[in-house]
This record gives structure tokens, C-alpha cells and sequence, in this order.
């Protein structure tokens, strides 16, 4: 009775392809924006806010990322780390070379230089598929993080390898660096990434969008009904390796503060790639699904044995929270590929229907 599309009726064919054309999905999803912007900034600690929600802000920015390429175009990627941290170095070096230009301009225009290796290094796309581009996805991780060491301009020849990030304000508030507050950092991390998961969903439903999910079923097929692959592949690598970039670039600056080159190595990559697998492929719903379930499963598992008096060693929790993960990643593959994305979407289609179960949609 709550979940009904009756006595919703559409006029013109741009408000039936609307984005959200049922109301109670607007609502939900005004309220969960309302929940984002204004419930966990006024009432949330700090400890939430820096540790559960930021670092899961950027996983899911990261995982839509990822998503695009694997879940969209069938592009399989095992170097989202190293792309991550293409976006991380090149915000640090575009902030030391510009010193007055806004900081979120920097994040924003970092992206593009991930996107640019994206594209080098989906080259190989064009002949190969599968495990081998995997391969080729995984010979670019150890690559990059190979130059992340050795380049040693990379980090301004810091003695210590990392890269340091210097602070900056925004109408006189810092936004970066040791005196920016948590929920600062927060809100314009909340910001970007609800801008950027905009522009990936209207992406997705158009032309591009087609184009990649065409591929995704059947390159030959699609080949022969106009679609270049050399566009649609190429394009896919870039979208997906800026989003990749920007995800980086926010976990160094509004999230770490610092890292060296093990903040995106390929530990990232499986992570991130576990996120989609458990949220769900061809998902932007499921990329957030996936990154709140794996950030915030430790974190629960951690929690409750403590809430029952109990001692447990964190690395006892992480192995726990890692055997849960990969029952789960099994589980999933066999039973449901699309994660809880499908999930969530089966109980929309049965909470229309209810309390009528058998009654047709």
C-alpha cells in the first residue's frame, strides 16, 4: 500500500523516462539527502563521522567507479588502486604548482589525469577480454605503483616517500589539513559525490550509458549495429579511471590527510572490486550497498563483542570480518550475481503487490 505506482499518471514521454518517476522514490530519496546534509552533520560525533562515513563516501565514489567499467561496459579491472592514486599524486602536485586555486577545483581536475592513463592503459581492451585484460588491468597497478616509489618528484622528493597534504580554506573555514573539522570535510565530501553519482546515473541512462551496457552483452552484436568499440571501450576506461582519480584524491585530502604508496596498492583494488561484487554489478544503488556493508562490517563485528563484555584482538576481528566477506563473495556469485542491489529490488516488486503476493506487477 505504501509502495504503489496507482493514480501516477504520465503526461509527456520526458516525465515517463524521468530519472524517478514514482514519487515514493523522490521522497526517499529527499529524505535520505535530508539525512546526509543535515541529521549526521548536527547530531552525528566525530568519530562517525570521520571514521564510518567519509572513508565510506569514498569507497562508494570509488566503487561506482569501478562499477561503471565492470558492471556497465564489461570490462573487467583488477587496478583501481593504482588509479586512485594517479588522482591522489596529481591533486598533490597540481596543489603545490597552484598554490591559489581552490583545492575541490584541484580534486575535480585530478581526475582527468587518471582518466588519461585509463585510457593508456585500456588499450589493450581493444584485442583482449576477460582474464586477460585483467592481467593487463593488474600489469598497471604493479606499473603505477612501481612510479609511485621510484618517481621521486611524485612526492616532491619528501624523504619519507609520502605525500603531505598542506592546508587550505574555503571562506576563511579550512577544508584541508590538520585543523579542518570532520564534518567540514564531510559535507564536501558528501557534496562531490552526490553531485558525481548525478551525473553517472544520467550518463548511464543515455547514449553513452547504452553504448558501454551494449558492449557489456555482446561486443560483435553491438559492432554490428553502429557502436565503435574503440569509443565505447576507451570512453568507459576514462569515465570510470577519473571517477577512480577523485575518489583518490579525497581519500588523501579530506580523509588520510598523508599516505604513502600502500594506501593504493592492489589491497585496494580487491576491495574496492569486493564492494561491487556484494552491492551488486550494474548497480549505483549496489556500489553504496557494497562499500557500508565491507567499511562498516569490521566496525560492527569489533563493536558488539565489546557492547557483551567480551575481549577480542583486532586482528581476530579482521579475520572474522575477511571469512564473512568471502562466504559472502561466493554466496552472491552463485545465487545472486547483482548483490543487494537485486535484493533491494526484489522487495520494491513485492512491496508493490503486497499483500498480494502472486498478483502480477
Amino acid at each position: 500500500m505504501l509502495y504503489r505506482e496507482a493514480g501516477q499518471f504520465k503526461t509527456s514521454y520526458a516525465a515517463d523516462q524521468a530519472l524517478m518517476p514514482i514519487t515514493q522514490d523522490r521522497v526517499g530519496l529527499l529524505v535520505i539527502l535530508v539525512v546526509t546534509f543535515v541529521v549526521i552533520p548536527v547530531f552525528a560525533t566525530d568519530f562517525f563521522i570521520g571514521s564510518i562515513m567519509i572513508p565510506f563516501l569514498v569507497f562508494a565514489l570509488a566503487a561506482i567507479g569501478l562499477n561503471i567499467l565492470t558492471g556497465y561496459a564489461g570490462q573487467l579491472s583488477l587496478g583501481t588502486g593504482a588509479f586512485m592514486g594517479v588522482g591522489a599524486y596529481s591533486c598533490y602536485k597540481l596543489a603545490t604548482i597552484f598554490p591559489d586555486i581552490n583545492i575541490i577545483v584541484l580534486i575535480l581536475v585530478s581526475g582527468v589525469f587518471s582518466a588519461l592513463v585509463g585510457v593508456l592503459f585500456g588499450l589493450p581492451s581493444l584485442r583482449i577480454k576477460g582474464l586477460y585484460l585483467a592481467i593487463t588491468t593488474l600489469a598497471a597497478q604493479f606499473f603505477l605503483e612501481w612510479c609511485f616509489i621510484r618517481i621521486a618528484w611524485l612526492y616532491n622528493y619528501n624523504d619519507s616517500g609520502a605525500i603531505e597534504v598542506p592546508q587550505r580554506k574555503l571562506f576563511d573555514i579550512a577544508i584541508t589539513g590538520a585543523s579542518a573539522t570532520p564534518t567540514v570535510r564531510y559535507l564536501i565530501i558528501a557534496g562531490l559525490v552526490a553531485v558525481l553519482t548525478l551525473v553517472a546515473a544520467n550518463v548511464l541512462r543515455g547514449r553513452i550509458g547504452r553504448s558501454w551496457m551494449m558492449i557489456r552483452d555482446m561486443d560483435i552484436a553491438a559492432e554490428l549495429m553502429g557502436i565503435r568499440p574503440l569509443y565505447a571501450k576507451l570512453s568507459a576506461f576514462a569515465f570510470s579511471s577519473y571517477y577512480c582519480g577523485v575518489a583518490g584524491a579525497l581519500m588523501v585530502f579530506m580523509w588520510l590527510g598523508s599516505a604513502e604508496v600502500e594506501a593504493f596498492d592492489i589491497n585496494h583494488s580487491f576491495l574496492v572490486l569486493f564492494m561491487v561484487i556484494i552491492g551488486g554489478m550494474g548497480s549505483l544503488v549496489g556500489c553504496f550497498m557494497g562499500a557500508a556493508f565491507i567499511w562498516v562490517l569490521p566496525i560492527i563485528i569489533r563493536a558488539v563483542p565489546q557492547m557483551l563484555g567480551l575481549d577480542i584482538l583486532a586482528a581476530t576481528t579482521e579475520h572474522i570480518a575477511n571469512i564473512i566477506i568471502g562466504v559472502l563473495i561466493i554466496f552472491f556469485l552463485i545465487v545472486e550475481p547483482h548483490g543487494l542491489a537485486r535484493l533491494w529490488q526484489i522487495g520494491k516488486e513485492k512491496l508493490r503487490t503486497w499483500p498480494f503476493p502472486y498478483a502480477s506487477t
